[in-house]
C-alpha cells in the first residue's frame, strides 16, 4: 500500500495526461515505479521520465551491463521494485542467472565475463564506499571511454534517486508479486548513520584468477 495516492487515469490533469501519453509512447511503454509519484508534479515527472529513458536506453553501455549497475543499485538500497523489474530486464539482456541469484541472496557473484565484473565492481564500490578506486575507475574508463564511465556513474545514481522514492513513499510491488530481497534491520533511532544498508561482496572472476 502506497503512502501516497497515485494519479489515476480518469483524473489526470491534462499536464499529467501529456506526460503520461509520452511515457506510453517511449521504450517504457507503460507508466510505472517512481514516475506514479513524481506525475503530482508533472514538470517533475517529464523531466523524470526523459532523464531516465536516456539513462536506460540510450547509452554507449549495452543493456547487459547497464541492468547490472541497476540490480546492484537496487541490492544496495532494498529496493524490492527496482529488484522486480530490472531482474527480469537483466535476464532477457543476457545477464548469467546465477550471478543475479547470489547478488539478491547477498553472496559473492561470479562472472565469466571481464566486462561485467569490471561494472559490477565499479557499481558496487561506489554504493558502498561513495568512492571508487583507481584501478577500478581505469578499467571502465579504458573500455568504454569518458563518455562510458560518466554514462555509468550518472546511472548508478539516477537508479540510487528510483531506489529512495520507490522505497519512500511505499510504491507496490505488482499485484501478487512477492518481495525478492530480504531486508535488513530497522533503521537506528539514536541519531547515528550506518556506513552501509545491505553487503554487496566483491566478485569472482576468470580474469582476476580467483575463479576457475
Amino acid at each position: 500500500m502506497g503512502r501516497i495516492p497515485f494519479p489515476d487515469e480518469e483524473g489526470l490533469t491534462p499536464e499529467q495526461r501529456r506526460v503520461v501519453d509520452a511515457v506510453v509512447a517511449g521504450p517504457r511503454g507503460v507508466l510505472v515505479g517512481p514516475l506514479r509519484a513524481a506525475l503530482h508534479r508533472p514538470d517533475l515527472a517529464d523531466a523524470w521520465q526523459r532523464f531516465g529513458a536516456m539513462l536506460r536506453y540510450d547509452t554507449s553501455l549495452p543493456p547487459r551491463l547497464s541492468e547490472l549497475a541497476i540490480l546492484v543499485t537496487a541490492r544496495r538500497w532494498n529496493s524490492q521494485l527496482e529488484w522486480h523489474v530490472h531482474a527480469a530486464a537483466a535476464e532477457k539482456a543476457g545477464l548469467p542467472v546465477s550471478a543475479m541469484e547470489s547478488l539478491r541472496v547477498g553472496e559473492t557473484p561470479h562472472f565469466d565475463d571481464e566486462a561485467d565484473a569490471e561494472v559490477y565492481e565499479f557499481s558496487r564500490e561506489l554504493q558502498i564506499c561513495g568512492q571508487v578506486g583507481e584501478e577500478t575507475y581505469r578499467k571502465i574508463r579504458n573500455r568504454w571511454g569518458a563518455v562510458g564511465v560518466v554514462e555509468l556513474t550518472t546511472l548508478i545514481g539516477y537508479y540510487t534517486l528510483v531506489s529512495m522514492t520507490l522505497n519512500a513513499h511505499h510504491i507496490p510491488l505488482p499485484d501478487g508479486a512477492e518481495s525478492p530481497l530480504e531486508l535488513g534491520g530497522p533503521c537506528p533511532e539514536d541519531g547515528s548513520l550506518p556506513v552501509r544498508l545491505a553487503a554487496i561482496p566483491a566478485s569472482t572472476s576468470r580474469a582476476d584468477g580467483s575463479a576457475s
